[in-house]
């Protein structure tokens, strides 16, 4: 076996071509490899090469393998490499290849394995597959190709694996396959496949191991011809989420089968009461309820009062404490499709064998960590795998809102180079139903091996059941996977009950508001679903407050950067002893935020209120402000490119467009401004800063009241008469969208015997034509100056003298997301109004207003009633 040095290429003596393997290799690969007409094999797999596939590879006539797995290949598949008849072994898995697989591939007559995984081919899976007749591995796993599965499959009698999952396009029958005698694996998920299981899988295939069919649309029974999978080896059949309903228990739950007949339709039960039942899931699978059996029926219903509020896991490890909670074990081995129930509170759902594994009659699904750990927690020592498909429930919960917390550790890697050249675990997670994470990685997002991480959201529960679904969509893995090296894995699950705290009220019993209540009149009597940390937890997340991680400070007080036990980052806002409004800022802030939840707000993750301590804790934001980041960047003094800024315009627009339409009550900001608008890791906009905020609770009425805001961002009629409505909002995005364009801050213009302030001057370069000196100078020629000038155009919009000629918010999310034309916002009628706006308010004429004042007159009164004494203490919860 000969090594090739990259830079020098002796043609003469290289027969084999291995070296270029796991060498995180990157760039194009360099057409000049068509060179070596004497090559055999060509692995590249698992480096970083980018670009297209070289069709000058077709020169390649004595090659035998030719692999690039787990790369960053885009384009076509070259029609050359069909005159590469010595092919035995074509790995193209796991790169951005598209389009479709052209004919001349027909002509590799020789091919004993073909692996197009996990890519993004499109156009449907071509009839040329019936030329390989010597094809024995056939792995179309994620292709992204459409259905439906060639007849012509059914010539390739030596196939003994056949794998194709997710096929687009509308349902289609079984293919026929009755031919494919040597099948040991056969997978077709998610395949859109409808009609009954045919007999053949179980006559004709007698060496079959592993059966997957499932999250399709079958229906019928299930054949008995499948019983014969019992004998001699074991067998693993998973026909979960399809739409079965008739099946013979008696021989399912005999014989040595791991059968997932979850989420089907059985309309008889199975002869147990008890779903955690040898080697069968059968969760979901009933469509009638009974009290005996209620993990059978469909959503899992608690056949008892719910009365749970909140469930603590560690997955795949012993009972522990950790961070004052006690965590159950979770140490059951069972995990090749098992439904496990604890004690009608929480339970979980494997399903699955890993590939090369399906012998193994007792497979390891618990991990502990054998490794250094970067952590001091002891959650993260171990965890619970699974090949394809995970599920928790927690069960019996009261309903409400839950907070949902998912502690990753990636255990089972010695190091980052070894998880760079075993592959790397990916997989997605649903939480009711809802993607909440796509091709997540746990060493990419904790930062590497034995480091960890914690995923934090909020789930709704409306039955009385929350569902956690981790599962394997086929990224990541290696050629040759090792057991336990993909597929889901988690460390531990916690979840809590979102309190309901009436903050007002137990300001009022504890002094903070001193009587004077109409100047907290705009939140009062909203409950508030948030948090509530204490203040022990908080000194240790922030190490007392020390001034090394204080990060910013405000009106309300200092902000401190803090880190909980479990390693979630927070920002903790510190209400001042000098802050003049304090309690008034709290009260506004918790009693707006705890009902708001939009991509580009600042998430509040509670409070705490504890002795002469008001403290207000929110997601971490790693990029500090918009502010920061355009006008005081040391670290950065280039700033912004254009496509950053522009999402941050439209993200920001997305914001307060959610605050005055689309959130339960009409929410004006009164301080949108550059260091309010925070910025995440991604650079992500999200609006903060609640402090001043008012509730509009008249629609476009204007409301009276004291002027708060900064000089330089307030609307006129807001400055000079107290009216206040949402345009004020709309004024003062304005002023940020020049600021964004121009990467200068306003409140750095200096007023000249020309122009009293930056609109003046804006509005002179407009009527000179000038309006693209604003662009910042340090974007130099690189950017779009369509989208600028649009960018440019709804500011002046936004900023109009007049707040009638201002767009509404939603108006500006169309303009800036090109679904409106320019001249139709620039434009306006007679009577001074925009044909956009004039759309939206036939729209709104149709729909109704967001905000229904009944609702909110009915909110206001819960908080009358309390302190009139109407409310008994038994239905206040805090």
């Amino acid at each position: 076996m000969y090594e090739l040095d990259f830079h020098f290429v002796s043609v003469n003596c290289i027969k084999f071509y291995k070296a270029l393997a796991q060498n995180q290799l990157e760039d194009s690969p360099p057409k000049e490899l068509g060179n070596l007409k004497i090559l055999k094999r060509l692995l590249l797999d698992q480096n970083q090469l980018e670009g297209s596939i070289p069709k000058e590879l077709g020169n390649l006539t004595n090659l035998e393998r030719l692999s690039v797995s787990e790369n960053r290949l885009s384009g076509t598949i070259p029609k050359e490499i069909g005159d590469i008849h010595t092919l035995t072994e074509l790995i193209l898995d796991q790169n951005q290849l598209e389009g479709s697989l052209p004919e001349e591939l027909g002509n590799l007559r020789n091919l004993e394995t073909l692996t197009l995984s996990v890519n993004n081919f499109n156009g449907t899976i071509p009839q040329i597959f019936g030329n390989f007749k010597k094809l024995t591995d056939l792995n179309l796993l994620g292709s992204s190709m459409e259905g439906p599965i060639p007849s012509t499959l059914s010539l390739l009698s030596n196939l003994t694996a056949l794998r194709i999952s997710d096929l687009m396009g509308p349902n289609m029958p079984f293919p026929d396959l009755k031919n494919l005698t040597k099948l040991r694996r056969l997978i077709l998920k998610n395949c859109s496949l409808n009609g009954s299981i045919p007999d053949y899988i179980g006559q004709n295939m007698s060496d079959l191991n592993t059966l997957d069919l499932s999250f399709n649309n079958l229906t019928g029974e299930i054949p008995e011809t499948l019983k014969i999978l019992g004998t001699g080896k074991q067998k693993h059949v998973f026909l979960t989420s399809n739409s079965l309903s008739r099946v013979n228990w008696s021989w399912i739950t005999n014989g040595e089968r791991n059968w997932d007949l979850s989420y089907n339709n059985f309309t008889e039960r199975p002869p147990l009461i008890d779903c955690s039942f040898m080697n069968l899931n059968s969760v979901s699978s009933y469509s009638s309820f009974e009290k005996e059996s209620w993990c059978l029926t469909k959503n899992l219903p608690c056949p008892i009062t719910p009365n749970h509020k909140s469930l603590f896991i560690n997955c795949g490890g012993d009972n522990l404490n950790h961070n004052g909670h006690e965590y159950e074990q979770d140490k059951r081995p069972e995990g090749i499709s098992n439904f496990v129930s604890m004690n009608l509170k929480w339970g979980y759902s494997s399903t699955g064998v890993y590939m090369g594994d399906e012998d193994n009659k007792t497979p390891d699904f618990l991990a502990t960590n054998n490794f250094s750990l970067k952590t001091d927690a002891e959650i993260y020592d171990t965890a619970r795998l699974a090949p394809l498909s995970l599920k928790y429930y927690g069960l019996c919960l009261e309903k409400g809102k839950y907070k949902v917390q998912l502690h990753f550790a990636e255990i089972m890697y010695s190091d980052d180079q070894a998880y760079s050249s075993l592959g790397k675990r990916i997989f997605n997670v649903k939480i009711q139903g809802i993607v909440v994470l796509k091709d997540y990685n746990i060493v990419e997002r904790s930062g590497g091996v034995g480091k960890s991480v914690t995923e934090t959201f909020d789930a709704t529960v409306s039955g009385s059941t929350l569902e956690i679904h981790l599962y394997w969509v086929g990224r990541g893995i290696a050629k040759f996977p090792h057991v336990g090296l993909y597929g889901p894995l988690i460390s531990a699950i916690t979840i809590t009950k979102i309190i309901v705290i009436l903050v007002l009220l137990v300001l009022w019993m504890t002094g903070y508001l001193g009587g004077n209540q109409h100047e907290n009149h705009d939140v009062s009597g909203i409950p508030l679903q948030i948090g509530r940390f204490t203040l022990s937890q908080m000194r240790a997340a922030t190490d007392n407050f020390n001034p090394v991680n204080k990060i910013g400070e405000g009106g309300f007080g200092p902000v401190y950067r803090g880190v909980l036990s479990d390693g979630s980052l927070i920002a903790v806002k510190q209400r001042s002893s000098r802050s003049q409004q304090g309690n008034r800022e709290f009260i506004s802030e918790v009693g707006i935020m705890s009902g708001l939840e939009h991509p580009n707000l600042v998430r509040l993750y509670g409070c705490c209120i504890e002795g002469d301590q008001l403290l207000l804790v929110y997601e971490y934001m790693e990029n500090n402000s918009l502010a920061r980041a355009l006008f005081g960047n040391k670290e950065n003094p280039n700033g912004l490119d254009w496509p950053t800024r522009k999402k941050i315009c439209l993200g920001v627009a997305k914001g307060l467009a959610y605050l005055h339409e689309e959130s339960r009550l009409t929410i004006i900001h009164r301080d949108v401004k550059a260091t309010n608008i925070l910025l995440d890791r991604y650079l992500n906009a999200k609006i903060s800063d609640f402090g001043m905020a008012k509730l509009d609770e008249r629609g476009d009425s204007h409301i009276g009241t004291q002027v708060a805001g900064t000089e330089g961002y307030m609307a006129p009629e807001y400055k000079m008469g107290g009216q206040l409505t949402v345009k004020a909002d709309v004024y003062s995005f304005g002023i940020v969208a020049l600021e964004i364009v121009m990467g200068k801050s306003n409140s750095s213009f200096a007023p000249s015997y020309q122009f009293q302030n930056l609109l003046d001057w804006v509005r002179n370069l407009k009527q000179e034509g000038n309006l693209m000196e604003l662009v910042d100078s340090r974007l130099g020629s690189d950017y779009d100056q369509e989208e600028v000038m649009v960018a440019i155009h709804v500011a002046l919009r936004c900023t109009h003298v007049s707040a009638a000629n201002r767009p509404s918010m939603a108006s500006v999310v169309s303009m800036l997301e090109g679904r409106v034309a320019a001249q139709e916002l620039i434009s306006g009628t007679a009577s001074g109004v925009s044909m956009l706006e004039g759309m939206v308010a036939a729209q709104e004429l149709i729909t109704g207003p967001p905000v229904s004042n009944d609702d909110h007159e009915a909110l206001r009164n819960t908080f009358q009633h309390m302190v009139e004494g109407n409310v008994s203490e038994s239905e206040i919860s805090i």
